[in-house]
C-alpha cells in the first residue's frame, strides 16, 4: 500500500480532531452532573416535592453560569462548551418537533387588502376545499379555483389585487400570468418574513440548539426545540400572530337592550321550531302536564320543565362595570357559542343603524378563572384599527407600580402621534383604548391624565412573568405575516428521553462487545485488528457528528450499531479473500496484498449502493428518519476508511514484524471450505415458495391490511403511563364511546401499565385550542385509571415522572399525504437509482433485472409479514416513517449483498474461461457463501441487541431489518443470480457477457 506515512497521519488527525470535538461533550456532562449535585445538597431528602425544587435549582444555576463569561474548559465558557457538545435529538431528551403551515390564504386577503370582491372570496374557499385532497400548494389551487370562475375578472383588477399597496409592481390591466409572477415572489417573500420571525422569537425565548428551516417551496416550517421544558409555553410562542391592535371601545350599557332584544330572537326561533303539530301530541302533553301539577302538589317541587328558557341571557355570568366596555361576563367554555350568536345576520341585523360597525372581542381571562369578559370596541367600516401594531419600535417587559409583570412599548413617529390623538380623545369623553392582541383584549385603560405624548404606551392583562416576557419578545420580533398552525407535531416528555438515552447506550454496548468478540472468534489475531480499525471507526462517527452539529437521535443511535455491522462485512470481504489466496498456497504477504486488492471492488459496490439508499433516505426523511440517515452515510464513509487503510496498515506492520497470521482460529479454519452447492437446480424451488410467501403476502395485504399510523393517515397519538397495569381493550372501548372520541384504538406499549392510543377525533382541526379540548377529553375519559391525578399533573412535562401524558404526536390528512407521497417516491427513486448503478458497474441490464427483483420480492414479504401479525405482536408494527426508512436500509443490504456476488460472477467469467455459464454461477454462489454467512449473521446479532434492548419506540423498527435481512439474504442467494441467470440465454448470449467483460478490462489496459 502506497502512502502509508500519509494515511497515518490523517488518522491520527482524525482521531485526535474527533477525540477534541467529543471532549466538550464528557465536560458538559461533567458540568450538569456537577450542577446536579450542587442542587441536591441544597434540600434535604425530607423538603415536600424536593425532586421539583432540585430541578428548578439546577435550571436556575446553568442559567446563570451559561450567562456568565467564566472560561471553564480550554478557554470555553460554559455556554461555548454547550454549543459544542453532541446534539441530541427530541427522542434522547425530549422536546418539541412541529411543522407549521402559514396560511398563504391569509397572506393573498393581506396583498388584497382584504378585498370583498365575491369571486376572490369564493375562489379562496374553493381552493381551501381543494387543499384536503390535494397535493399542490395552496397557490397553485387557488389559480385553479379562480380560473373555473372568473369569467372576465382579472387579478389585476382594482378590487383583487392592482391595489394601492401592490400599484407599483400590479398595473391595472396585467395579464394574470404576469400576476402570478408577482404573488409567487411575494408569498415567498411573507414566508421568509415569517421563518425569520419566528428564529428572533426563539432565540429570544433561550431554547438551547433549535433548529428552524423551511420545507420546500410550500408554507411550511419546520421547528426543532430539544430539549424545552414549557412545551405549551413553546407552542403559544411559535404560533401566536401578534397581530397588535388599538381600538377605542363604547360603553357596555349601550348594548343592554340589544342583548334582550338577541335573546327574545333566538326564544322566537326556538319556539318555531318546537312548535309540535298534532292533537294527540297535544293530547299527550296535556295528561303530562296535569300529572305532573298532581306530583308538585303532593312534593311541593316546582316543575323545572316549564322554565323559561332564555338561549343568551342565560349564558350571562355577571354584568360589566358602570361605564366601562364590558357588556356581560361568560364562562370561558361558552365564548365560541356567544361568538357564533353575535355573527349571524339576523342578529346582526338588530344593532341600531349607529352601531352597526360594532366589534365584540372577549378579554384575556384571569389566572385560574373560568369567566371571560366580553368587550365591546368602535369598530369600522372595514375592520381596521385606528392604529396597528406595525408602529412598535420596541417592547420590554417591565413591572406596574403594584409590582404586576407589564409590557412597554415604544412606537415610531406616525405611531406616536395617532396615539397622541387617540388618548386625548379618550381623555376627553371619559371612554377608554382597548389594547388587542391575536383578537383577544388584553387590556382597556382609561386615560385620566389627558393625552399621551411620546408614543411610549403599556400592556397590563393578568400576566405571569413568562407571558409578559412572551409577549415582549413577540412584540420586538414582529408580527407573522399570517396565521400559523401547527399541522404535524411530537411532544416527547424527558422522561422518555432519559429511558431511550440508557436503553440507547445498552444496546450500543453489547452489540459492539458480542462483535468484537465475534471477530476476534472467528478470525484470530486479525480479528483483533479488524477490532482496533472498529473502535477508531465509532471514535470518526461520534466526532464528525459533534463537529457537524449534527442531531443524534435513537435512530441515529441504530444507525451507529448498524454501521458496526457494515464494518464487519467490508473487514470479511477482505479476510475472506486472503483466506482464498492463502487456501492457494501464496505466501503471507501476497495474500493480504491480492486479499486486500480483490476485495475493493466489491466493497466500494456494496457501501455505494447502501449508501444510494441512505441518501435518498436521508433527502426525503424529516427529524430522526434523516438522524438515521446521517449516521448511516457518515458510518459509510468512516467504514470504507478504517476497513481499507487502517486494517491495512496494522495486518502490514504485524506482517513486516515477522508475525503470523492465519485469518482464522482452530474452531473456523475449514469453515464453508470446499463447499460447492448447486444452486441454479434448486431455483425452481426457491421460485416456489417464494410464489407462495409473496401470494400470501398479497392476499393479507388485500384483506387484512396494513396498520397504518397517523403519518399516513392523519390524527393523534398518545402515549399515556398509567400507575397500574390496564387493559387495552378496555380504555379502546371506552375512547370509541360517542360521548369520547366516536373512534380510538389502544395498544399496550412496552409494559403493560402504558398505552399507545391513537385516534381521528376531529382529524381536520390543527388549532391549539382543538388539540387542548381533545387532550382535556382524553383525560376526562381516563379518570377512573389514574388514581385522583389532577389535570396539570397529567400533562405536565418534567423529568422523573411515572405516570400521565408521556408523549403526543399529531399529523393533520393533508400533511399526512405529502408524507405518503414523498415515501412512495423515496422507495421508486431508490430503486431506479440502484437499477441504473448496477448497470453501469456490469454494463448488462440482466444484473439489475436481477437486483431489483430480488428488492421487490423482499419489500412484498416484509410488507406481507407486517400485515400478517401486526394484530398479535406484542409490539407496534405501524407503517409510518420509521418503516419507509426500514424499507430502504433493507433495500440497501439486499442490494450489497447481490452485489458481492455480481462481482464474483464478472470476476469468474473471465479467470475460468473453461467452466460453463451454470458452473460459473454456482462456484460464484458458493464461494461468497462464508461472507453472506457471516455477514449476516454479525448484522442479524447486532439488529436483535438493539431489538431487546434499545426501547419500545425503536422495536418495530428493529424487527423490520430483521425480517429484512433474513429475506434479503435468502433472495441474494436464490432469486437475484438466478433471475439474472434465467434472463440470460444460453449460449451466444452467454459468452457476449463474457467477451463485454475481457473487452472492458482490454480497454482498461490500453487507457492505462
Amino acid at each position: 500500500m502506497q502512502n502509508k506515512g500519509l494515511i497515518k497521519l490523517f488518522a491520527v488527525l482524525f482521531g485526535l480532531v474527533s477525540l477534541y470535538q467529543l471532549s466538550f461533550t464528557f465536560k458538559n456532562s461533567a458540568i450538569e452532573s456537577d450542577a446536579l449535585t450542587i442542587a441536591e445538597s441544597k434540600f434535604d431528602a425530607s423538603v415536600e416535592d424536593r425532586k421539583e425544587k432540585v430541578n428548578d435549582y439546577e435550571v436556575v444555576y446553568l442559567d446563570s453560569l451559561a450567562a456568565s463569561n467564566e472560561k471553564v474548559f480550554l478557554g470555553s465558557t460554559y455556554a461555548d462548551v454547550k454549543e459544542n457538545s453532541m446534539k441530541l435529538g427530541l427522542d434522547l431528551k425530549g422536546g418539541l418537533e412541529a411543522i407549521l403551515q402559514v396560511s398563504v390564504k391569509d397572506i393573498l386577503k393581506g396583498l388584497a387588502n382584504n378585498s370583498k370582491d365575491p369571486i376572490f372570496n369564493k375562489a379562496l374557499d374553493d381552493a381551501a376545499e381543494l387543499q384536503k385532497d390535494s397535493q399542490n400548494d395552496f397557490i397553485d389551487d387557488f389559480y385553479t379555483a379562480f380560473d373555473a370562475i372568473k369569467g372576465d375578472t382579472k387579478l389585476a383588477s382594482p378590487d383583487i389585487f392592482a391595489t394601492r399597496s401592490l400599484e407599483s409592481e400590479i398595473k391595472r390591466g396585467m395579464s394574470d400570468d404576469d400576476v402570478k409572477v408577482v404573488l409567487s415572489q411575494k408569498i415567498n417573500e411573507s414566508i421568509a418574513s415569517a421563518l425569520q420571525v419566528l428564529r428572533t422569537r426563539i432565540d429570544q425565548f433561550g431554547v438551547a440548539s433549535p433548529n428552524i428551516q423551511r420545507l420546500g417551496t410550500s408554507g411550511r416550517i419546520l421547528v426543532e426545540l430539544p430539549g424545552v421544558k414549557d412545551v405549551e409555553r413553546a407552542k403559544e410562542l411559535i404560533t401566536s400572530t401578534a397581530e397588535l391592535e388599538f381600538w377605542d371601545t363604547l360603553k357596555g350599557e349601550q348594548f343592554f337592550q340589544y342583548f334582550n332584544d338577541v335573546n327574545t330572537l333566538l326564544k322566537d326561533e326556538i319556539k318555531a321550531e318546537n312548535q309540535v303539530e298534532g292533537e294527540e301530541t297535544v293530547a299527550q302533553e296535556s295528561t303530562e302536564d296535569a300529572t305532573d301539577d298532581i306530583i308538585g302538589d303532593l312534593t311541593g317541587e316546582e316543575d323545572t320543565s316549564t322554565k323559561e328558557v332564555n338561549p343568551l341571557l342565560d349564558l350571562v355570568k355577571g354584568p360589566g362595570y358602570q361605564g366601562g366596555p364590558i357588556v356581560y361576563q361568560f364562562n370561558i367554555a361558552d365564548s365560541a357559542k356567544v361568538y357564533s350568536i353575535l355573527k349571524k345576520r339576523e342578529v346582526k341585523a338588530l344593532l341600531p343603524t349607529e352601531l352597526k360597525d360594532v366589534k365584540f372581542v372577549f378579554g384575556k381571562p384571569a389566572p385560574n378563572s373560568e369567566l371571560t369578559e366580553l368587550y365591546v370596541l368602535k369598530g369600522t367600516r372595514d375592520n381596521i384599527p385606528p392604529l396597528g401594531g406595525g408602529v412598535v419600535d420596541d417592547a420590554r417587559q417591565s413591572y406596574s407600580p403594584s409590582n404586576k409583570p407589564t409590557v412597554t412599548m415604544q412606537m415610531n413617529a406616525q405611531g406616536s402621534k395617532i396615539w397622541e390623538e387617540m388618548t386625548d380623545k379618550a381623555s376627553k369623553t371619559g371612554s377608554q383604548i382597548a389594547i388587542v392582541l391575536d383578537n383577544v383584549v388584553y387590556s382597556a385603560p382609561g386615560i385620566n391624565n389627558g393625552k399621551i405624548a411620546g408614543g411610549r404606551s403599556e400592556i397590563s392583562g393578568n400576566f405571569t412573568l413568562n407571558e409578559a416576557t412572551d409577549l415582549a419578545n413577540v412584540l420586538r420580533a414582529g408580527r407573522l405575516p399570517a396565521k400559523a398552525e401547527i399541522i404535524q407535531s411530537d411532544e416527547i416528555g424527558p422522561t422518555l428521553g432519559k429511558e431511550a438515552i440508557e436503553s440507547g447506550t445498552m444496546s450500543f454496548i453489547i452489540a459492539l462487545t458480542l462483535v468484537l468478540i465475534w471477530m476476534f472468534f472467528y478470525y484470530g489475531k486479525a480479528g483483533v485488528f479488524a477490532d482496533i480499525a472498529m473502535l477508531l471507526n465509532i471514535l470518526l462517527i461520534f466526532g464528525i457528528l459533534s463537529g457537524l452539529g449534527a442531531v443524534l437521535t435513537l435512530p441515529g443511535i441504530a444507525g451507529i450499531v448498524l454501521t458496526i455491522g457494515m464494518a464487519v462485512d467490508a473487514n470479511v470481504l477482505i479476510f475472506e479473500r486472503i483466506r482464498e489466496e492463502l487456501y492457494k498456497g501464496k505466501d503471507q504477504k501476497t495474500a493480504i496484498k491480492d486479499g486486500f486488492s480483490n476485495a475493493l471492488s466489491s466493497i466500494l459496490d456494496a457501501n455505494i449502493t447502501t449508501g444510494l439508499t441512505a441518501l435518498i433516505l436521508f433527502l426525503f426523511g424529516t427529524g430522526p428518519i434523516k438522524g438515521f440517515a446521517t449516521t448511516l452515510l457518515i458510518g459509510i464513509c468512516t467504514s470504507l476508511f478504517t476497513a481499507i487503510f487502517i486494517t491495512r496498515l496494522l495486518i502490514d506492520w504485524y506482517d513486516a514484524r515477522g508475525g503470523k497470521l492465519s485469518f482464522s482460529t482452530g474452531v473456523t479454519k475449514n469453515l464453508f471450505r470446499g463447499i460447492n452447492v448447486s444452486f441454479l437446480k434448486k431455483r425452481k424451488i426457491a421460485y416456489g415458495i417464494s410464489t407462495v410467501m409473496i401470494l400470501v403476502s398479497l392476499v393479507s395485504f388485500f384483506t387484512n391490511g396494513l396498520d397504518q399510523g397517523v403519518d399516513f393517515v392523519g390524527g393523534r397519538t398518545y402515549q399515556v403511563r398509567f400507575d397500574q397495569p390496564v387493559s387495552a381493550t378496555e380504555i379502546t372501548d371506552l375512547l370509541s364511546d360517542d360521548a369520547v372520541f366516536g373512534s380510538a384504538d389502544a395498544k399496550t406499549f412496552g409494559d403493560d401499565n402504558q398505552l399507545k392510543i391513537t385516534t381521528k377525533f376531529r382529524v381536520n382541526e390543527s388549532s391549539q385550542q382543538a388539540d387542548e379540548e381533545i387532550r382535556m377529553s382524553l383525560f376526562n375519559a381516563l379518570q377512573p385509571y389514574l388514581n385522583g391525578m389532577d389535570y396539570p399533573s397529567f400533562i405536565e412535562n418534567k423529568e422523573s415522572k411515572t405516570a400521565g401524558l408521556m408523549k403526543k404526536y399529531k399529523v393533520s390528512p393533508t400533511i399526512a399525504d405529502d408524507i405518503k407521497k414523498e415515501s412512495f417516491w423515496a422507495v421508486i427513486g431508490s430503486l431506479v437509482v440502484v437499477f441504473l448503478y448496477i448497470l453501469f458497474r456490469f454494463k448488462r441490464w440482466q444484473f439489475s433485472l436481477g437486483a431489483v427483483a430480488a428488492v421487490f420480492h423482499d419489500v412484498l414479504i416484509l410488507l406481507g409479514v407486517f400485515s400478517l401479525t401486526y394484530k398479535f405482536m406484542p409490539f407496534s408494527l405501524e407503517i409510518d416513517q420509521a418503516f419507509i426508512a426500514a424499507i430502504l436500509t433493507v433495500i440497501g443490504y439486499s442490494l450489497n449483498d447481490t452485489v458481492v456476488v455480481f462481482d464474483r460472477i464478472r470476476e469468474f467469467f473471465n479467470e475460468h474461461t473453461s467452466w460453463t455459464f451454470d458452473e460459473v454461477i454456482d462456484r460464484s454462489l458458493s464461494s461468497t457463501l462464508s461472507r453472506t454467512l457471516n455477514t449476516s449473521l454479525t448484522t442479524l446479532v447486532v439488529l436483535l441487541t438493539i431489538f431487546i434492548f434499545g426501547g419500545e419506540s425503536i422495536r418495530g423498527f428493529m424487527f423490520a431489518l430483521i425480517v429484512g435481512v433474513i429475506v434479503g439474504t435468502y433472495s441474494s442467494l436464490f432469486i437475484a443470480t438466478p433471475i439474472m441467470y434465467d434472463s440470460v440465454k444460453k449460449g451466444d448470449t452467454a459468452n457476449a457477457l463474457k467477451d463485454k467483460e475481457v473487452e472492458t478490462e482490454e480497454n482498461t489496459e490500453l487507457n492505462a
